[in-house]
């Protein structure tokens, strides 16, 4: 791939990007605070279209959902609709202030409340709140809703349970909270066992968190009597929203016996994913739980939208205003337009599409869990580790394609685990297509497995030496 210069490279004192009126009074120099002067490093001078195709080339190198396949397991990288991007940059919405008055802001809390509503409706549960910035953060904050809750009883619970294949950040967010975390064995299905799961259960236990389907993509078949075992010990359930991808419009976390949930937007509802945010993940609580929601929530009083503060026993604030407005602005613009068919269709085609692959794939590598999968699967590259190839390997040959990677070596409880997720904006044609490339790697390892071992060829950054990264870390300051 061609080298894209330093932009102080192709910087020539003879070009300009803008002229400007020799009449406009600039800000004097002399006048600025000396430490905000650069003088040892000049900006750069180019034309516009010069600036313009600099930015956009270097913007090219970053892989996105625009430019390829992301059979990203767990994650959902589908694709995002324009049209969302189109409307949410309304004037009306990217022009308005926090701190807006709430008579001049019906529009926007009507937004927030009507999604609300939406969300009660596809999970089940009785309120959200939009104020997380992200799934982790959800994660937090529902267990900071359930210590609250859990105190005003006056129990002193302090223990969480989760599973072995469970996301990394439900252990790391029960620590957070100031819980103890204590993980579950699956069973041989890969799925909480009942049985085992009451060995693990006494008056200690606050909260078994899941996700369902889980991480191996499948379903917990036995979660009525999961939900019942964890009531009954005067527990709570939560429930990791990560996967609802792969059973909305089918199954409802509260129906199930979840009492707090929550959702990652940017993964169910196509709002934007990766790069940092923004993001959201709304958390949804029973009613039960309610009153200790983060404050303000949105309320309607029949003839006007309003912010309410009247949540005495509320764990406050867990960020600044409201929630990333544009993004839950983005899921509803995705929800009324897909309606409720559209949202079933969505899951029946990302567990089809899942269950596709799994099955042109099995016998490529080892398949631990055949079960019928829901929205993505688990394959295990043991085979491939007999013949000294990683899934790291795998996973950086793939970028060569022009596919970005799927998870690898998660969850642990699989032995060099690739886990795939299609989702359902992928076409039966680029599912082939992703077929083929893993078939062509195979063979490769059989061939010429050194090509597999340097890879990645056709990227802008080759192969990295990990091992040195990690015992020569250099970091530049300022």
């Amino acid at each position: 791939m061609k080298e894209i210069p330093l932009i102080y490279e192709i910087s020539n004192e003879d070009r300009d990007t803008i002229s400007l009126p020799q009449d406009i009074e600039f800000f004097p120099q002399e006048e600025l605070p000396k430490e905000l002067l650069r003088k040892d490093l000049p900006l750069p001078q180019l034309s516009e279209v010069e600036v313009v195709r600099h930015f956009t080339n270097l913007s090219l190198r970053n892989f996105g959902i625009d430019l390829g396949f992301y059979p990203l397991g767990s994650c959902t990288m589908k694709y995002n609709p324009k049209i969302n991007e189109e409307l949410a940059h309304l004037p009306g919405f990217t022009k308005i202030h926090p701190y807006t008055p709430e008579d001049l802001s019906q529009g926007c809390l009507q937004i927030i409340y009507e999604l609300e509503k939406l969300l009660c409706n596809i999970t089940g549960m009785d309120r959200f709140t939009f104020q997380p910035s992200a799934g982790a953060h959800g994660e937090l904050t529902g267990l900071l809703i359930i210590k609250a809750y859990l105190k005003d009883k006056g129990e002193r619970r302090n223990t969480v349970l989760v599973p072995d294949s469970a996301h990394g950040t439900n252990p790391a967010s029960a620590v957070m909270a100031g819980f103890k975390t204590i993980e579950i064995p699956s069973d041989e299905r890969g799925l909480v066992n009942p049985n085992i799961l009451k060995k693990y259960m006494n008056k200690d236990i606050a909260v078994l968190m899941l996700t369902n389907p889980n991480t191996l993509g499948l379903f917990e078949r036995n979660i009525e009597e999961i939900s019942e075992i964890v009531h009954r010990e005067g527990a709570l359930l939560y429930y990791d929203g990560a996967n609802l991808n792969g059973i909305m419009g089918y199954a409802r976390p509260g129906d199930m016996g979840f009492d707090v949930v929550h959702i990652n937007l940017h993964k169910t509802f196509s709002t934007p994913h990766g790069g940092g945010g923004p993001g959201a993940g709304p958390v949804g609580v029973k009613e039960y739980l309610t009153h200790y929601l983060p404050k303000p929530l949105v309320d309607f009083d029949g003839e006007k939208y309003f912010l309410n503060y009247n949540i005495p026993k509320s764990i406050g604030r867990v960020r600044s205003f409201y929630g990333n407005f544009s993004v839950l602005l983005k899921a509803l613009i995705y929800i009324k337009l897909m309606g409720e068919e559209g949202l079933r269709k969505s899951t029946e085609i990302a567990v089809l599409n899942a269950n596709y692959l799994k099955e042109k794939l099995k016998d490529i590598f080892n398949l631990p869990y055949p079960s019928l999968c829901k929205h993505e699967f688990v394959l295990s590259g043991k085979k491939q580790k007999e013949k000294g190839v990683r899934v790291l390997d795998i996973a950086k040959r793939i970028l060569d394609f022009g596919i970005h990677a799927p998870t690898i070596s998660f969850p642990l409880i699989v032995e060099e685990a690739l886990m795939i997720e299609p989702t359902e904006t992928e076409t039966k044609y680029t599912l082939d297509n992703f077929v083929s490339v893993l078939e062509k790697i195979n063979r490769e390892i059989e061939e010429n497995v050194d090509i597999v071992k340097t890879a990645p060829h056709n990227t802008p950054i080759k192969r990295l030496d990990e091992v040195l990264a990690v015992k020569n870390l250099k970091v530049k300051w300022g």
